[in-house]
């Protein structure tokens, strides 16, 4: 199986936008969709001090992914909260934070202390950077990224931990450590340096002829699975 460099999966987003014609708002339902199934596989609400999660999203696509996460998670006995601070104007973005609030769940703007989070939640999903991400973290994000770098909480990172650098991973010993990994569409080059933790693909969408271009040589989904558990 191939992993993915910056470029290449910049191009293979573009490709499955522009030559497929997949409209963002698909392929990011589909994305999230795999995400919530692969985190009740990895977790099941019984498995953890608190069927609580706690739904970091930051104001990209990654951030989409994770506000879908959310909705089709409260559908799984688990019980988000997200925390969505900088918003964006785009339609789309607007429609998944409604689509959530409508469903009961609390999104909000303001970073929750780490000790509340110790004690409220059992699950922490990282859904803040993608892969167009590029050190360092900005001021804005960095309460949260301290948030995440202290917790004792098991930590589900969306495509690529954040903070990371897409190719070369973590960057130093404060970077977060992920408990699990969701790969989306195909892994990229920093998951090389996961240690001791879980790896899911997900993103069931990829298009024969794109992955031969790539030489992505994904690995088979199973039945009607929307993940694959890697390790």
């Amino acid at each position: 199986m191939k992993y993915l460099n910056q470029q290449e999966a910049i191009s293979v987003d573009e490709e499955l936008f522009n030559e497929y014609k997949f409209s963002v708002d698909q392929l990011m339902e589909l994305a999230g969709l795999s995400c919530a199934h692969a985190i009740a596989d990895a977790y099941s609400p019984d498995s953890l001090r608190s069927n609580k999660v706690l739904i970091c999203c930051g104001p990209g696509n990654n951030g989409g992914d994770g506000l879908v996460a959310a909705r089709h998670l409260s559908l799984m006995s688990f019980v988000p909260y997200v925390y969505y601070p900088k918003r964006t104007d785009k339609q789309l973005f607007k429609n998944l934070q409604h689509q959530a609030e409508s469903m009961g769940i609390t999104v909000s703007v303001d970073c929750p202390a780490g000790e509340w989070v110790e004690a409220e939640f059992g699950l922490i999903v990282d859904a803040l950077f993608g892969f167009s991400f590029k050190p360092p973290v900005r001021e804005s994000f960095r309460p949260i990224m301290e948030v995440l770098q202290k917790t004792k909480l098991p930590i589900v990172s969306v495509d690529i931990p954040s903070g990371w650098d897409v190719e070369l991973g973590p960057q130093t010993d404060c970077d977060i450590k992920p408990d699990c990994l969701i790969s989306l569409t195909a892994p990229k080059l920093c998951a090389k340096h996961l240690v001791n933790a879980k790896h899911y693909l997900g993103g069931r969408f990829v298009p024969g002829k794109l992955e031969e271009k790539y030489a992505m040589n994904l690995p088979a989904y199973k039945g009607r699975d929307l993940f694959v558990k890697l390790c």
